[in-house]
């Protein structure tokens, strides 16, 4: 019986060490491809996008005194690493301070900020991922006020990213449409704004990114006021980037949310932001289920040894090699067909192919009654529906303890009344192996 159970925990060992080797490949392989296509959806729909607030300054010039650097002379003839020679020695000159004119940016305050954003959330597969591409529609009115001495005022507004269209794009100035100019990835206009008047700069575009989308209040720690900014989503799961504001009011709209970000006067080094809700991953779903596998099939082990055991029946250790390669299969298959077809459909492909290796092989080996009822419901249990858990982000080890303590009980209930000392005492059972005619 000891040479038995060596041999069996043998076998569970190198099983396990195939699935650790079938696990790590499949997270190479998702990683490699996750950094070579990545870079391939960003450029054909776009990156992240972070919306800076725009500004409007004021420009004055000043001229200011730049000291000239000091020049050592050193006198002719002399060879440089050499002791110094007795004789003229070097002397310094300085060159007359210069005067410089610079342009000084003088910023206006920024008083109001209307904006709305919507987001169309649709998600494209590369590989083994998928990537939560979306569509933005962004409207925003920006109120500033002239407190500067000059009144030809420039109004820059920051693009979100440098990789993305900008469709339908409007610039208007005080209702007005304004002409602008591209820098430095900003769009650029200027007006006329008397001392102490307003201008309201309103910017409107629909684009697209990837993954996440912010809004920036302005650089480090930034001070707003009567700021009012709403956005609109068409998918229920929401969740915000760290470091940012939460929604000071929320409603549910249809299939998404209605946010709102509203202040009077804040203080603020946060910005606002949506990260976008992530499908289910098949390769790294695939590796994760793959690492879980041993447990898995040590649950199942325990439960055939038991069972056998109690029951007198003879199943070798020969046959319990070819019960983990049946459930190796499982996630073999698994983890090339998420590849080519749905995560769901490849699941449950894997799952017949080995619940059919398993009850096709001990029909012949204990019987169609063992392997019908035991042995498949056995492997639905600890093989299926084990890890079809892990589709279930967050309840994944809640529903494992639950198994684990279920099989604990259905074991020890089973096994009460059984005296250990005598099963092993007796050896492995005799004439009861069933093989087919």
């Amino acid at each position: 019986m000891t040479k038995r159970i060596l041999a069996i925990a043998f076998i569970f060992i190198c099983t396990s060490i195939a699935w650790l080797a079938l696990g790590a490949t499949i997270f190479n392989r998702t990683q490699g491809s996750d950094q070579r296509l990545r870079g391939r959806v960003g450029s054909t729909w776009g990156t992240s996008q972070t919306q800076q607030a725009p500004i409007a300054y004021t420009e004055r010039t000043e001229t200011r005194v730049v000291e000239a650097p000091t020049r050592t002379r050193r006198p002719a003839g002399r060879i440089l690493g050499s002791a110094s020679p007795p004789g003229p020695q070097p002397t310094s000159t300085t060159s007359p301070d210069r005067s410089e004119i610079v342009r000084i940016k003088v910023p206006l305050a920024l008083d109001q900020t209307r904006a709305t954003v919507g987001f169309d959330l649709d998600h494209r597969r590369k590989g083994l991922l998928w990537y939560s591409t979306y569509a933005v529609s962004f409207d925003g009115s920006f109120r500033f006020r002239n407190t500067t001495l000059s009144d030809s005022v420039v109004f820059e507004f920051p693009l979100p990213a440098a990789q993305a269209v900008y469709d339908d794009l409007r610039v208007t100035l005080n209702g007005a449409a304004a002409a602008y100019e591209s820098r430095d990835r900003a769009i650029v206009t200027t007006a006329r704004v008397p001392r102490g008047d307003s201008a309201t700069l309103a910017v409107a575009y629909r684009s697209q990114g990837m993954n996440e989308w912010r809004y920036a209040l302005g650089s480090d720690v930034a001070e707003v006021r009567d700021f009012n900014l709403v956005m609109r989503t068409n998918f229920d799961d929401i969740d915000f980037p760290e470091n940012t504001l939460s929604p000071t009011a929320k409603q549910k709209e249809g299939d998404g949310w209605k946010l709102q970000w509203q202040y009077a006067n804040l203080l603020s080094g946060f910005q606002i932001g949506m990260d976008m809700p992530q499908k289910l991953q098949p390769g790294p779903l695939a590796g994760e289920i793959a690492f879980f596998a041993p447990v898995s099939l040590l649950f199942f082990f325990a439960l055939m040894f038991i069972i056998v055991t109690i029951r007198r029946i003879d199943l070798h250790p020969m046959n319990y090699a070819f019960l983990a390669a049946a459930f190796f299969s499982f996630h073999l298959l698994l983890a090339y067909l998420v590849d080519h077809i749905s995560i769901h459909v490849a699941f449950l492909i894997a799952s017949v192919v080995s619940i059919a290796l398993v009850v096709s092989y001990l029909r012949l080996v204990l019987g169609p009654r063992f392997a019908f009822r035991e042995a498949a419901l056995a492997q639905f249990i600890y093989l299926v529906l084990f890890s079809y858990a892990f589709f279930f982000k967050g309840f994944t080890g809640l529903a494992i303890t639950i198994g684990s303590v279920l099989t604990l009980f259905a074991a020890m209930q089973l096994t009460g009344r059984v005296r250990w000392s005598e099963v092993f005492a007796a050896g492995p059972p005799e004439g009861t192996h069933r093989t087919r005619p």
